[in-house]
């Protein structure tokens, strides 16, 4: 196994940015004996200038990647539901260099600590995160890049705490999702016990399946409806699968199967409409044209009527693309998120 070093730089206020980095033969970093498609994920990340941040938890650690200035208040950028940091590896670079962005893997994905054992998940829990990366940083505000669950997240902590976010910019997934309240029930009944066996799975430490890496790209490719490319996959895969010890040139899946049964927040569009009214500031949501809406639309048309009603900066871009845009074909939404950063990013340096 490669040998684990972690390097530091301080702020002129003090506080830091850790770089974790695992050095192996050949100063290979992060993965040890891993598939040939990750080398070129570390040469994107080296010709990029991004480091690997670490940001301490109660149970743990959130494992991030900062692109741009170290200097500069970053946009914190958060991935979709089994997602991890490796989504936005295609979207930033298109966007403004002087402009800093902190990708975060969520709890239980990429290279973050997951949750204690025992524990499930549940969407308000990143909502709680999001301040132990303001006190990290010593933070009075956030700017807000979400996708998916990700851009779910953002609009919680956006809509209950407006007074801490300046602007922020949503990729397609609006809301909490409405579900059918006549399927509700069984859906939980069903969930709780899944996530119970995954968490023992999870304390038994067997490794779980392991596939040929190509079958990996596959799974990913159909599992996301092929909204994720076989090009951009090992963009997510780089953080999310580990060489099998069992089988040699097998690679097996890392984030916590619990995931999948995680529970949202469950509640009725009125709360979500009476949210909406609280958003004032810039706000840039962009959504596929060939993605679902994972909800009946009139509630989509409804949200977004109340929020145009109420907020002047909001901002709603349809675009040609499935639900992956920003990581398969990140030039269609660049030059829309640069033109709304040009308007309202402002610099804010650390002291």
């Amino acid at each position: 196994m490669a040998s684990s070093v972690a390097l530091r730089w301080t702020f002129s206020g003090g506080h830091s940015l850790l770089r974790a980095a695992t050095i192996g033969a050949g100063g290979h970093h992060r993965h040890s004996h891993h598939h040939q498609a990750h080398d070129l994920v570390e040469q994107h990340d080296r010709q990029h200038d991004v480091e690997e941040v670490r940001i301490p938890v109660p149970y743990g650690e959130i494992a991030g990647k900062w692109w741009g200035p170290k200097n500069v208040r970053p946009i914190v950028s958060l991935h979709g539901w089994q997602d991890n940091a490796g989504t936005f590896d295609r979207l930033i670079p298109l966007l403004p260099k002087h402009i800093s962005f902190l990708a975060l893997d969520l709890p239980g994905h990429g290279f973050s600590s997951r949750i204690p054992d025992g524990m499930m998940y549940h969407s308000l829990d990143n909502a709680f995160l999001l301040f132990y990366l303001m006190r990290e940083y010593g933070w009075k505000k956030l700017s807000l890049m979400g996708h998916s669950m990700g851009s779910i997240l953002s609009f919680i902590f956006t809509a209950t705490f407006p007074d801490k976010v300046d602007f922020y910019i949503g990729i397609d997934a609006l809301k909490p999702h409405i579900s059918d309240p006549q399927k509700f029930p069984d859906r939980l009944e069903k969930r709780l016990p899944q996530a119970l066996l995954a968490d023992i799975r999870n304390r038994e430490k067997s490794e779980p399946p392991s596939y040929p890496y190509g079958e990996l790209i596959e799974r990913l490719h159909l599992g996301t409806n092929k909204s994720v490319s076989r090009e951009a996959a090992p963009f997510l895969l780089y953080r999310n699968t580990r060489k099998s010890t069992l089988h040699p040139d097998r690679y097996y899946f890392t984030r916590d199967s619990r995931l999948k049964h995680s529970l949202g927040v469950g509640w009725e569009q009125a709360i979500n409409l009476e949210f909406a009214k609280r958003i004032k500031l810039p706000y840039l949501f962009i959504k596929a044209k060939h993605s679902p809406y994972y909800e009946e639309r009139k509630y989509f048309d409804e949200f977004v009527e109340t929020v145009e009603g109420n907020n002047p900066l909001f901002q709603l871009e349809f675009v040609d693309s499935t639900h992956h845009l920003h990581l398969t074909e990140p030039e269609k939404i660049s030059p829309i998120i640069s033109k709304f950063l040009e308007k309202y990013w402002k610099q804010e340096k650390e002291h």
